[in-house]
């Protein structure tokens, strides 16, 4: 069964979830998206503790989001539609730095995105 047909959720994404290796490790396949914003947040770096986690991303130092309260501040991604039952692959991924949050993106869409825990 196809993604269009089965229930789907928004998830944001700015960082590593971007990537198609780590698409492929952790949904099975290379979502498709597209670009949108996120308003009133401000993106730093942090360090992954986590050995599979690094070497999935190949990377040990991976973005994370927090709100802000500068003026214009926003974090630029994608939002791919997804499946709940790959939400919660990306749960599992995710470190414990992050907790799981519904955010309103530019374009009026309500996604998960995984911010600052």
């Amino acid at each position: 069964m196809s993604v269009e047909t089965e229930a789907t959720v928004w998830l944001f994404s700015y960082g590593t979830l971007q990537d198609p290796v780590v698409q492929k490790a952790n949904f099975g396949r290379l979502l498709s998206g597209r670009d949108d914003v996120l308003s009133s947040y401000e993106l730093t770096l942090i360090e992954i503790r986590d050995t599979a986690v690094v070497a999935t991303s190949g990377k040990a130092k991976h973005p994370i989001i927090q709100p802000s309260t500068a003026p214009g501040s926003e974090v630029t991604g994608m939002v791919f539609q997804i499946t709940p039952q790959e939400l919660v692959a990306a749960d599992e991924y995710e470190v414990d730095d992050y907790k799981r949050i519904a955010v309103t993106m530019k374009s009026g869409i309500t996604a998960w995105a995984y911010v600052r825990a």
